[in-house]
């Protein structure tokens, strides 16, 4: 839906009603993701996609229809329904399209999310698809990672409520849409109660200070893990766009300048990764003494060997960073995998900000007992019971 964002809350603003179909699963070889969205305004405009063309006509005559009656229906289209051809899914997916009325009076909460996705703060918004009583069908939870206390809306009940919001944090912080089921009250074991979550999440951020080879192949690393990567060097000569295209962003600066600067505009949160590859004390000493003391940074690790880790330490202690701060360096960078190319090195890194991410140990799970993911926010497409199940093996 962020697509239609714009369009749909302008529309709202100005107090009208609106169709709006978003997939909200998907199954084989189905065109669009979760989250895609169509919406029909009153004057029969369309906007957006929900199959890249395949049920678009179907979809259109849905909304229009669920606009003017404003009941809400939750319909899947593929292969084993009998007018499969006649909408045109002929590419042997499945997809389910939630349609509903969107308006001032059934989505209230709309104008204020708006303002979290301009402002680049992520919200996610629970809908109920699909429920054993009618009356539930519709019901949102707005979900803020900075709120514990007071939620917008509810989907039902507080015991579901709990169990939405404990969940969407989950998939917020991974930064994906998804389907979740639950019992009827929002049991962990059993289903009846279908829960859309649209997770409106900015990328998180990698950044990479040092433009050598490695940061190269940690720019391709982070990109693939989904971050938004910039790599910044204060060296023109060496920061361009050419040597790094896999990089969302090249920065000639300072180092510890511009994350000072990020900091203080508000671009830094605690999902932000800093990776300091420099090894030079007269660029990493400066930007680690900028870095440790932002609290919030999800992790901040950097390259050298013990000689040089030990002297950067003693530089830092120099500066006055206290134990507690030097703590949450991780050097010399990554995890022990005996990389040795840039590319083993990247991974290295990778899989150490992860293990950070969600409290792995980086040991072998051949090494380990008890539960594997030992967070309770799994960011998977599955039943509550399904991750509740694997939670525990």
């Amino acid at each position: 839906m962020r697509e239609l964002l714009g369009e749909l809350t302008k529309r709202w603003r100005a107090g009208e009603s609106v169709g709006l179909g978003t997939v909200v699963a998907t199954f084989r070889s189905a065109p669009r993701p979760p989250g895609a969205a169509m919406m029909v305004g009153s004057d029969g405009c369309a906007y957006g996609s929900v199959s890249g063309g395949c049920v678009e006509g179907a979809v259109y005559d849905l909304a229009q229809a669920v606009a003017a009656s404003g009941r809400p229906i939750l319909q899947r289209y593929g292969v084993s329904d009998d007018d499969a051809f006649a909408v045109g899914l002929t590419c042997g997916g499945i997809l389910d399209v939630y349609v509903e009325k969107v308006d001032r009076q059934s989505f209230p909460e709309l104008g204020g999310i708006a303002d979290d996705v301009e402002a680049g703060r992520p919200v996610a918004v629970a809908t109920v698809v699909a429920h054993p009583n009618r009356s539930w069908v519709g019901r949102r939870l707005v979900i803020r990672p900075d709120e514990t206390a007071r939620v917008d809306s509810t989907v039902g009940s507080a015991r579901a409520d709990e169990a939405v919001r404990d969940d969407a944090l989950g998939l917020l912080a991974a930064g994906h849409s998804a389907t979740l089921t639950y019992g009827p009250d929002g049991e962990r074991r059993g289903a009846g109660m279908r829960v859309f979550v649209s997770v409106f999440a900015p990328k998180p951020r990698m950044l990479v200070f040092g433009a050598i080879d490695f940061a190269a192949a940690l720019a391709r690393a982070g990109t693939f893990l989904g971050y938004h990567v910039t790599v910044c060097d204060a060296r023109p000569v060496f920061a361009t766009r050419s040597r790094f295209p896999d990089a969302d962003a090249v920065v000639v600066d300072w180092p510890h300048r511009y994350l000072a600067g990020e900091n203080a505009a508000g671009r830094i949160d605690a999902r932000t990764v800093v990776a300091v590859l420099t090894h030079d004390p007269k660029f990493d000493v400066p930007l680690l003494e900028v870095a440790l003391r932002i609290p919030h940074l999800a992790y901040v690790g950097a390259m050298g060997s013990r000689r040089t880790h030990d002297d950067r330490s003693k530089r830092l202690r120099e500066k006055g960073l206290s134990e507690a701060e030097l703590a949450r360096l991780c050097s010399p960078i990554g995890l022990d995998l005996g990389a040795r190319t840039p590319e083993e090195t990247a991974i290295s890194i990778a899989a150490e900000i992860v293990a950070r991410r969600w409290g792995g140990s980086g040991r072998h799970l051949t090494d380990t007992a008890g539960p594997i993911h030992e967070s309770p926010h799994v960011p998977a497409v599955m039943s509550a019971e399904s991750r509740e199940s694997s939670a525990s093996r």
